[in-house]
Formats: C-alpha cells, structure tokens, sequence
C-alpha cells in the first residue's frame, strides 16, 4: 500500500520574485512551502540543496542562472480537491499558466512529484 503523499510540482523560484510568485499562487488556493523550511523536511537546508543540485545538473548547464535559487514546492489547496479523486486538469493548467507569466524567474519541469502530505497550520480561535 501506498503511504499517504501530496502532489506537488518542485520549482526553482528566484528569491527577488519569491513573495510575488507566492501571493499569485495563494490568491489560487495554490501554496508555496520553500524545501528549506517545509515541515516535512527533518533537515531542510540540506533537502533544499540536494533539490536545487539535481534541478540544476539534470539541466547540463541551461538552468546554472538558477544556482541560488530557492527550491519550493507548489501543492493544491481544498478548492482543488474533491475526495480521493485525482487533481482535476484544470488545477494543473492553472499552476503551469500561473508560472509561465513568471517564466524568467522560474525553472521547472512541467511534471508533479509526491511528498509527505503538507499540512496547513490551524488558526486557533480565541
């Protein structure tokens, strides 16, 4: 049996655009969790550099502009999800449009990975 995963697409983002490229996102119900500080990552700077490494050398040199920028993951918020059913097309389209306007700042390859689900912290209520 399969563990428990969240789809998610792993991206190199530059960090001049960092911010930019996460409200875009947000405002989709799509959400940026950068590998350096992800809950699931028991060590996240070495996570963040052992991504970036492979991004970078599974380019042979075409993406060496992306050398310290930072890896993130994009997952699909509630909106996107409808049980145990798979992502709808729609909500890939919408990630691959969302970073194509950022195309310069951003490297990628249009394909989703797993993780350990991602959990979005709670807001506690006073």
């Amino acid at each position: 049996m399969r563990l428990p995963h969240e789809n998610v697409a792993t991206v190199l983002v530059d960090p001049r655009v960092l911010a930019d490229v996460e409200i875009a996102l947000m405002e989709l119900d799509l959400r940026l969790w950068p590998v350096q500080t992800a809950p699931i990552c028991l060590d996240g700077p070495r996570a963040a550099f052992q991504i970036r490494r492979r991004m970078l050398e599974q380019k042979r040199g075409a993406w060496d502009l992306a050398a310290d920028w930072v890896p993130v993951w994009i997952s699909f918020g509630e909106s996107w999800r409808s049980g145990d059913d798979p992502l709808p097309w729609a909500a890939h389209k919408t990630l691959w449009r969302i970073l194509e306007e950022y195309a310069d700042h951003v490297r990628y390859q249009k394909r989703l990975g797993g993780v350990r689900p991602l959990d979005v912290p709670e807001e506690r209520v006073s």
